[in-house]
């Protein structure tokens, strides 16, 4: 059985590592994406390491808290909607690869707000 405190940390550390990956290769994907900027994937790469932080931090609580967790699926909603904007309206000018990438790594962060939120029916009911 998946446990919130489980989705919460495979969430923060995918995240993290994301994060990561941009900021120590974000000139190599930006040209991955068709960019010749790197600055707005090292700005992610910032982002996802605070974001991935607060995630692990919750995760390894004794109880999660559902303002919390709440806030976590919130955030991770909106990761999706902006990433499906991007894709379907085909903005930025990225190549091919670029917008692939950016669909799966949606797909994961949705799967990951999912099982956060029947996690949060969990403890709140």
């Amino acid at each position: 059985m998946t446990s919130l405190k489980n989705v919460l940390l495979v969430n923060g550390v995918s995240s993290g590592a994301t994060g990561l990956i941009l900021l120590v290769f974000g000139r190599f994907v930006a040209t991955l994406f068709g960019s010749s900027a790197p600055a707005p994937f090292w700005a992610v790469g910032v982002f996802l390491i605070a974001f991935a932080a607060l995630v692990v931090a919750e995760g390894v609580r004794a109880t999660q808290r559902p303002g919390r967790v709440m806030l976590i699926t919130t955030l991770d909603t909106l990761w999706v909607a902006g990433s499906l904007i991007i894709v379907v309206l085909q903005l930025f000018n990225l190549s091919m690869i670029g917008y692939v990438l950016i669909s799966g790594v949606a797909l994961w962060v949705a799967t990951m707000a999912v099982l956060q939120a029947r996690g949060l029916k969990k403890i709140t009911v």
